[in-house]
């Protein structure tokens, strides 16, 4: 494809993001083509209604038409390490994406979020803590709302955003007020050629920030800045007693800042000592933010948690069944299992496609909470490799015969936990459609 003489973005990528970004750049006023890998891709009808007379090109990505531009707009589903795009690069062309060019309008403070896990939950929360608070606040980036739908004039006073490592690789300076890499753990390893590309990836989101929160538990958090940037953190299993911590008061467990208690553990509504930790990074985020604790507390004790993590579906003859089809990566199905394990033994339904996991980590958590695995899809052997010798080992075709075999064989004192440590692309549309299948094949038991 020839560009158009005016034009210097190509947005590469179409969906949300891409509609996003076309949006953007009209508003802007600057001239732009487009380009997506897919034949058909989703939108295609859309982008053309709306932007006619705007250049597409379908399928392979074309190296002679990427050169062409000035900057290449990537959304976060395309490999920057693609062959085009790279050639593209060699010839001039820079890379930037929605939240970069987003960073660059926003006229609020940012609170940015990324983590292996928990990123939605943890976004949602310091949203809903900052709306308490009376702080005109839009939530969005990988949470939903594309970043750039939210610059509508409308005058916000904090952006809270969730951030993938996907979208972090086009962001070169976020300059958020507040940053955090809630966890790592290894994911997206048929995108990152290791496990420190990845890592390298997600820091990305600490450039320029004034202050930072760290997980003490996990070490791969904490970024390699000065020691005069200001940080907070927060921890379940290491104490700090200048920090978000657990501690004991009056014979029970409370959160607390400082060693002064918050409030009971207990009057949270979302259950696991993961959720324990994701209520201190929600404290510590908004505290950084500039929250009070009153609407911070106030939202903690009302939150009942995201659809598809952990969520309780149904009690069945005694035995929960909990539905964490978000759990795709190993680290989530860690998280879950270890958090749900002081309620009960766990019957494992697991599976997918594993994006090139090692499942290893999962076998000392089931070989301590678990009774039994029950696995399905893709990649069901090589998760049934890890966990042989651990627990017993079932595989089933499908979803439904995981779901019906784990009714015959749960009893009282067990839990049932979908948390599938895969993707869903290989039965699924995703992890909602996945999750959704789970509530309703699950409620028909009950």
């Amino acid at each position: 494809m020839q560009l158009a003489a005016n034009t210097t973005h190509v947005i590469v990528g179409l969906g949300k993001t891409g509609l996003s970004c076309a949006r953007w750049l009209r508003k802007q006023g600057i001239s732009f083509a487009a380009v997506d890998t897919r034949a058909e891709p989703p939108g295609l009808a859309a982008f053309r209604n709306e932007f006619a007379g705007v250049q597409i090109e379908c399928g392979a990505l074309q190296a002679e038409t990427l050169q062409q531009a000035q900057m290449l707009v990537m959304s976060p589903g395309v490999d920057p390490r693609d062959a085009a795009v790279r050639r593209a690069v060699a010839k001039g062309a820079k890379l930037t994406g929605d939240v970069d060019m987003f960073a660059r309008a926003a006229g609020a403070p940012l609170v940015a979020i990324t983590g292996s896990n928990a990123k939605s939950t943890v976004t949602t929360l310091v949203g809903d803590m900052a709306k308490a608070a009376g702080v005109k606040t839009a939530v969005c980036g990988n949470i939903g709302t594309p970043v750039l739908d939210v610059l509508d004039g409308t005058n916000y006073e904090l952006y809270v955003l969730e951030l993938s490592s996907f979208q972090l690789e086009t962001t070169h300076n976020l300059n958020a007020k507040v940053a955090t890499v809630l966890n790592m753990s290894p994911d997206h390893m048929d995108r990152y050629d290791s496990m420190q590309a990845y890592h390298a990836a997600k820091h990305r989101i600490f450039q320029g920030c004034s202050q930072i929160v760290i997980n003490r538990d996990d070490p791969l958090s904490r970024p390699l800045l000065p020691a005069t940037v200001l940080s907070t953190s927060f921890g379940v299993n290491h104490d700090d007693s200048r920090e978000f911590s657990v501690i004991h008061y009056n014979g029970k467990p409370h959160l607390a800042w400082n060693r002064e208690p918050l409030m009971q553990v207990n009057e949270l509504k979302i259950a696991g000592q993961h959720n324990v930790a994701n209520a201190l990074a929600a404290l510590a985020l908004g505290k950084a933010a500039g929250l009070e604790f009153a609407p911070m507390l106030a939202t903690l004790r009302l939150f009942a948690g995201l659809p598809h993590r952990c969520q309780w579906i149904a009690t069945v003859n005694d035995v929960p069944w909990y539905n964490d089809s978000k759990g795709t990566n190993v680290g989530a199905s860690v998280a879950a299992i270890t958090g749900l394990g002081s309620h009960g033994k766990v019957i494992l339904l697991a599976g997918g496609q594993g994006k090139g996991a090692d499942f290893r980590e999962l076998a000392p958590v089931m070989r301590k909470h678990g009774s039994r695995a029950i696995l399905f899809g893709e990649d069901a052997g090589r998760i049934a490799a890890v966990l042989a010798d651990v627990v017993p080992v079932e595989r089933v075709a499908s979803l439904q015969a995981a779901i019906n075999f784990a009714r015959e064989i749960a009893k009282a004192g067990e839990l049932v936990l979908l948390s599938p440590a895969c993707a869903s692309f290989d039965m699924f549309n995703n992890y909602e459609h996945r999750g959704e299948e789970f509530t309703r094949m699950v409620r028909s038991l009950a």
